[in-house]
Order: structure tokens, then sequence, then C-alpha cells
């Protein structure tokens, strides 16, 4: 699930470098929090305008885990 938030938001970003992708453990109800951090500048490319990128990759990110049976969420910090 990792790699696949990696290959999405790397053709978003200037930097692909500066992607840094954090997971945790999954909490009681087996949720698995990625954590995202990209370039300050690249921020507001990953988030768009009214969040709608983000919320397209959350929803990918979703249906990505629904084929695993997981249940995944994605912070942008």
């Amino acid at each position: 699930m990792q790699e696949l938030l990696r290959i999405i938001v790397t053709g978003l970003v200037a930097d692909p470098s500066a992607i840094e992708i954090t997971e945790d453990e999954p909490n009681e109800e087996g949720v698995i929090v990625f954590h995202l951090k990209v370039a300050p500048e690249d921020t507001g490319r990953v988030i768009g305008k009214q969040g709608r990128i983000a919320k397209a990759i959350r929803v990918l990110m979703r249906a990505g885990a629904a084929k695993n049976n997981q249940k995944v969420q994605v912070e942008i910090d």
C-alpha cells in the first residue's frame, strides 16, 4: 500500500525525493494510517483546490486496501 501511495504522489510533486511516507501499526479498529510528507512548495499540489486531489488520493488508497481486506487512512502532514 505504501508503494501505491508513493506512485500516486510522485506524479503530482515537483520534488519526488522529498516524499516521506510513514505507516502506523493498525489501531483497535484495524485501520492503518499513512502519514505523507512532501516538500512545502508541493503541499498545495497534493491537497489541490478545496482538497479535491487529497480526497481522490484517499479514495484510491481505500479502493486498493479493500482488495486486500484492509482499512487505510491517509494524513497529509
